[in-house]
Formats: C-alpha cells, structure tokens, sequence
C-alpha cells in the first residue's frame, strides 16, 4: 500500500516531531478573492491555527506545507522556492509537505493560474519572518547586532568573527522570540535571490514521476477496500426508469448494487445519480455495469443536437441580449465606413481529457470521512461532501494527491461525493474511478460558442468601429438553473478587447445550457481570442498592413486602459487595476520580442506562411508566432511555435517554459482535433478515437523567452493557451491563401 497521510495541524506537528524545541511560522493567507493580509503567527503553540507553515526542527530539516495542489505545474516546487528563499535555506534540508484540505489555508482552489501570484508576497513575509527569529537568536548568543547576521543554507553566519550557527541549534532560542511585525520585515532584493527566478532548481517529485514511484488518485489503496463504477445518465437530468440488479450481481466479484440519488438541477458540484455497481475488483464492477440494462425517463436536454444548437447560437447573435462594453457609435461608424468587414466563428463543445480522469477513495468510519481524490479544490469537496452527506465539514478529511493533469476537471467534487456517499452507506473504503468514456460522456464542458464580428475602416485606413457579439452557454447556468447569459466569462478575451478603437460595441446573446458547463484550461479566453485576434488579422488584410505592424498599429499610444470608461463592468481576474493594469505597452513589448525570436518579415519557402496572436490573459502578457507548412497533398503541419511570455517576475522560469510548451500542445489539440457533437441529448464521443488530441508526431519545436520584469508575479499555467488557435489560422492564410473560422480543422480534411 503506498502511504498518503493526513496533515492536518496537529498531524502535521506529531508527524514532523514539533514540540517546543521547533519553530513554527504561520502566515495568514489571503482568500480566493481579497488581497493578501498581514502577517500572523505564534511560536511554539498550537493554540494559533496558521494558514501555512514553516517548520524547522532540531535535526535542521526545513518543513513547508504546500497547500496547493499538484498537477504537473510543478507547484510543489515553486511555493519552496518562495519561501526557501527568503529564509536563506539549504535546498538539500527541506521537507515538502502536501497539505490536507482545511479553510485556515485561505483559497486551496489550484485553478485561474492564481497559485503564484496571489501567495507570492505571503509567502516571503513567512521566510523572511523565520530568518529574522533566527538571526536575532543568533545575534542574541553573539551578543552582536542582528544586523551583522546572515541567513545562508540553514545557518546563521557572523561574517566578522567567522562564527555560524545551524537553523537546528537556535530553535530553542527563537521559538521564545515575538514573531515580527509586518512592517518590519526585511526582504531580499532582487539580485541576492538563490532560488526565485532561477531555472537551476530541481523539481520537486520530479524522479519519481518518471519512475512511476508517485501515488495519484487512481492508485489509493486502503486495506478492505470495494471498487465502484456507476452508470450515469446518458443526458443530462435523466432520472432512472429501471434496471436489473441482479444481473449485475450475478457476476462473479460484484458485491452490491446501489442506486444514487437523482439529480435535481441546477448541478453545482452534486453527482449525476444513476447506478453503482461496487466490486472487488474493476473488472467486476465494469461487467457489472454493463448488465445493469438500466432504462431512463426523458429529460428536457433531450433536445440539444448539435447542428440546430450551432445555428441557434447563431441567431442569437444577431439579436444579442445585453450590452457589456459600449464607447461612442458603433451603428454610426459603420454607416459612414470606407470598408465594413463581417467575419463569424465557431468553437465546438470542449472537455478536459486529463491523462488521469477522475477517481476518490473515501473511508467512512466513527462518525468521520478520510478521503483520497486527486482533487484541485479540497476546500470545495469537503464542503459539498459535507453538505450531501450531512457529515460536519471538520470531520471531513480530505487528502490531495498528486493529479495525473487537471485543467479545472478536478476543481469539481463530484466524483469525491460519489465516493462519500457509498462509503457511508456500504460502511466500507470505497473507491470511485471514472473510465475515460464516463468522462467525456458525463463531464464538465468547455461552452460551445458562436461569434459575429464587424469592423469599418476609414478613409485614412484607421478601424473606427467593432462590434463583437457572443452567444455560448454560460457557466453560471451549472450553478443556477436556467441561467443562459454568460457573465464573468466576458472579461476573458471578450470586453477587454484592447485595440484603440474609437467606437465599440460588445454584448451578449442567450444560450441555454444543456450540459453541464465549467471551466477548462483558460476558459472562454479560447473561444473569444480565435476570434477576435483571428479577425484583427483579417483587418491587417484589409488594410494592406503587415499583420504584426497592424498589431502594434491598432493598439495605439502607450497607455494602461480602464474598461470601466467605457461603460464596462471589468473583473481583472480578480486583481486590482492598479497592481495589475491593463498595460499596452507590455503587449507590444511581447509582440516585439516574439517577432525578434521567430524573425519575421524572413522570406520563406512556397507552402510556409507565419501567423501571430497576442493576448493578456491571468495578468499576464503571451504573443506568439507559428510557423506551418504544407504538402502536396493540402495537409498542415505546425512546424515551430514561438512564445514570448510576460508574466512579471518570474519565479520557476523552467516551470513557466513546460506550462508554455504544454499550452502549445494543448491549443494545437483544440484548433485541429478536438470536438464533442451532442445528439438527442447525448454526447457522440466516448474516447480518443473520436475525441481527439495532438499526438507525438504532431508536437512542433516550441521555443519560450521570459521577458525579465520586476512586475508582481502573474498567472502562468493558462495564458499561453489563447493565443495558439489564431496564431495557427493566421499562419495557414499566409501559406495557402484560405481563412479557416471553424474549429477544430481536421473537419476541413488539413491534417
């Protein structure tokens, strides 16, 4: 059985030893939505319950609990490297702790690429705290000013006398000292960091990923542990009519049959219901299912099919509901426009198709839930386990493990409540895997969406008017029935379209759900940017421009840009305008920088064309460019991808070059491959034969440049994602001549 432990506070302390003769260091953590709150913390006692921890115990090992989940991002290392540095930490002493899913941790939800940059400064106030409790011990023994006193590789050093005391050896002493205020803490500078900002730093978990020694949901094992599938219901709402239970455990292995409770909309994060079959094994609990011949009543989703539902959307466009964005005249400027150009675009239904799909443990015992599930968000499972089960959340523990990928699939419980719920009425360990056909049948999806465009250009070849209208089904329908208007997904690409142009119009059509909708991988950034930068380069045909001189045209002066002005109502992912502004002349800082690497303006050979994109998504700011060739025989290939990312300071740079050479291969799935069709209710596809994604032979050669900044941290796991798709339909109108507003492409017979 491989071991994963539970780490709650008081675990955590037996686990690692602390007992007076450690310190420990808290940090109040911000929550998912409010700026990052002072320092707090109390010293050798479990009285405080802190957020984070910082531990070092006699033997000189650093502890760090990370309460962020891993997917592969690589933020088992990122958040030590934060808080290492600022301590002044032998990298080679330091213990990485996952944390256990508890509220004192602020905001645990590892989605909106958010994990850096909303606990970087949190994080170095807790190392700096640690090391300045540490220097003054030392300085105390000394009888020398703290001041002389430096933190280097878990000790403390006197550079006058020579002398050096490890971390381990003054535990006592500074576990007796006041915790430093705030305002009194002193950080590094920039230019003395020893582990932020370099790419020499080994990842943590990194050998055993690639030797298999690692332990993901799917491999929890618990002694007298029962295995569960479940038959969900083909469409959405479906409530069971009837099955045959005993057919089911008529085969050898299967131990019971239980029914789950329907599903009365809206989901929120509930299980579908529908039917378990627990086993001892997964071959069992399959074949079981399989003889279930369960039959359904009808449900009112019945009636989505996806070609009414695309032509649907597209009406909707046309009378759009609500006006998110408004400056000057748009119906004016057009009237008087030189040229109008008109252009629509289509993504398809998307899922996630994490390499592991989703799977729980849960052990119902005295009153108490332990649960194992490769989840992004414990904070959330814990609480709708508890408010399902009628279990109290403080007697729900859920344990995260590692996550085979994630993309915002795993930042929804349902699959950890199905878990839950069987375990507690079979009083047994239960654990519930989802096949990869559960998971595109039954899954969260990425909206569908239907865009119309118009722009007028002028006599003096200037864009004077866009129009932007949207219809696509909102997220907010998963978490209020009948919800059919998008809401935040508007600041993703859509209202803060950011080329100066005199007269805008953006708004909104209705689109009823009939999935259930939820956020992947940089959300509604995907649809609204294939479109919008997509058509910005339809405008530099238009205009005869260059399309990188059209780029750096359109966005005008140097300015940082308030949507606010122009009647919109502009979330900022979260973040404040003046922390992080909407800055272009870090767009066109990107855009420059990506143009040098990929050297454009080259002549190329017949067949190959370039096209760039450029989007700030996450706070931060990606261009790229892509290259592609044709052959004799029409077929696209993608041969190079360049990316030029600002993401303010950048603290795991090698980190931040796999998530961009990840997002490469993930909006190369999404432009050529990638498409889930829906019929009388029930989506067509089951697995990678018809829900398709990039393979090896598909992979271009990627090449990342982190423009240096002294900005705060970004988000860095989902913004080199958006720019892909059009940068990819740019390059194939310079090589071939042809426009493509369709996605995925392989419907065009290109790849």
């Amino acid at each position: 059985m491989k071991q994963i432990e539970n780490v709650s506070r008081r675990g955590f302390l037996k686990k690692l030893g602390i007992s007076s003769t450690a310190l420990v260091i808290g940090v109040q953590l911000p929550s998912m939505l409010t700026i990052p709150k002072a320092l707090a913390g109390v010293v050798g006692s479990d009285k405080f319950a802190p957020n984070v921890y910082v531990q070092i115990g006699i033997d000189n090992i650093v502890s760090i609990v990370v309460h962020r989940s891993e997917m592969g991002q690589g933020i088992r290392t990122s958040i030590p490297m934060i808080v290492a540095d600022e301590l002044g930490a032998d990298w080679q002493q330091i213990a990485v702790v996952q944390g256990l899913g508890d509220k004192k941790y602020g905001s645990q939800n590892t989605d909106g690429s958010r994990s850096v940059r909303r606990f970087y400064q949190p994080l170095r106030e807790a190392g700096a705290s640690a090391r300045m409790m540490l220097q003054q011990a030392a300085a105390d023994q000394w009888q020398v000013d703290v001041s002389e006193t430096t933190a280097l590789n878990n000790n403390i050093v006197h550079e006058k006398s020579g002398r050096s005391l490890s971390f381990g050896s003054l535990v006592n002493a500074a576990s007796k000292l006041k915790v430093p205020e705030r305002s009194s803490l002193i950080l590094k500078a920039k230019k003395d960091f020893n582990f932020i900002g370099k790419s020499d730093v080994a990842l943590v978990d990194g050998e055993k990923f690639v030797t298999g020694a690692t332990t993901y949901g799917f491999d929890v094992e618990l002694p007298g542990m029962q295995y569960a599938v479940i038959a969900r219901p083909p469409v959405l709402g479906a409530k069971v009519k009837s099955f045959n239970s005993e057919a089911a455990k008529a085969i050898a292995g299967v131990i019971a049959v239980v029914q789950l409770p329907d599903l009365e909309e809206p989901a929120v994060f509930k299980p579908l219901g529908g039917v378990a079959v627990i086993a001892k094994n997964t071959w069992a609990a399959m074949k079981g299912r399989e003889a279930l011949a369960i039959q359904w009543h009808e449900s009112e989703h019945q009636s989505y099919n996806s070609d009414s539902y695309k032509k649907a959307l597209a009406a909707s466009c046309d009378n759009p509901e609500k006006v998110l964005r408004s400056k000057g005249s748009v119906t004016k400027a057009l009237a008087e426009a030189k040229q109008v150009i008109t252009a629509s675009y289509y993504v398809p239904e998307l899922i996630h198709v994490p390499m592991e799909p989703p799977a729980a443990a849960a052990h119902y015992h005295d009153g108490i839930f332990d649960i194992w599930a490769c989840t992004q968000t414990p904070q959330s499972a814990q609480g709708t386990v508890a408010q399902i089960t009628g279990v109290a959340a403080e007697n729900v523990n859920i344990n995260v493990t590692l996550l085979g990928g994630g993309f915002g699939r795993k930042s929804k419980p349902d699959f950890i409540v199905e878990a839950a719920i069987l375990s507690k009425q079979l009083n047994v360990p239960i654990k519930v895997m989802w096949s990869r056909e559960d998971e595109i049948q039954n899954g969260y999806y990425h909206a569908v969406s239907y865009q119309k465009l118009v722009a007028g250009i002028d006599d003096n070849n200037q864009v004077t008017a866009w129009q932007h209208h949207v219809a696509e089904p909102p997220i907010g329908s998963t978490f209020s029935k009948g919800a059919d208007l998008i809401g935040s997904e508007a600041d993703l690409g859509l209202i803060d379209m950011p080329y100066d142009i005199a007269n805008v119009s953006c708004a909104v059509g209705k689109a009823p759900a009939h999935t259930r909708i939820g956020w992947m991988r940089s959300v509604t950034n995907i649809n609204h940017v294939f479109a919008v930068s997509s058509f910005v380069d339809e405008l530099a045909q238009a205009k005869g421009l260059d399309s990188k001189d059209n780029l750096i045209a359109m966005l005008g002066t140097d300015r940082k840009i308030d949507f606010s002005n122009e009647n919109a109502n502009y979330g900022n992912y979260g973040e404040t305008l003046s922390k992080f502004p909407v800055d272009t002349a870090r767009m066109k800082a990107v855009i420059e920088k990506v143009s040098a690497m990929a050297k454009w303006g080259r002549t190329l050979p017949k067949g190959r064309g370039l096209g760039i994109a450029m989007h700030r998504s996450f706070v931060s700011y990606v261009a790229c460019i892509v290259e592609v060739s044709t052959n004799s025989d029409g077929k696209i290939k993608v041969e190079d991808v360049w990316l030029a990312v600002d993401c303010g300071l950048a603290v795991n740079p090698e980190r931040i070059r796999s998530q961009m050479e990840g997002a490469a291969i993930f909006g190369l799935s999404l432009t050529f491959f990638s498409e889930l069709t829906a019929k009388n209710g029930v989506i067509e596809q089951s697995n990678f034969d018809g829900y398709q994604v990039a393979r090896i032979a598909d992979a271009p050669t990627t090449h990342v440049e982190i423009i240096d900044s002294d900005a705060p941290p970004g988000g860095i796991g989902e913004p080199g994602v958006p720019p892909i798709a059009p940068a990819i339909c740019n390059a194939i109108f310079n090589a071939t001549g042809k426009r493509y507003r369709e996605l995925p492409l392989k419907q065009y017979g290109i790849v």
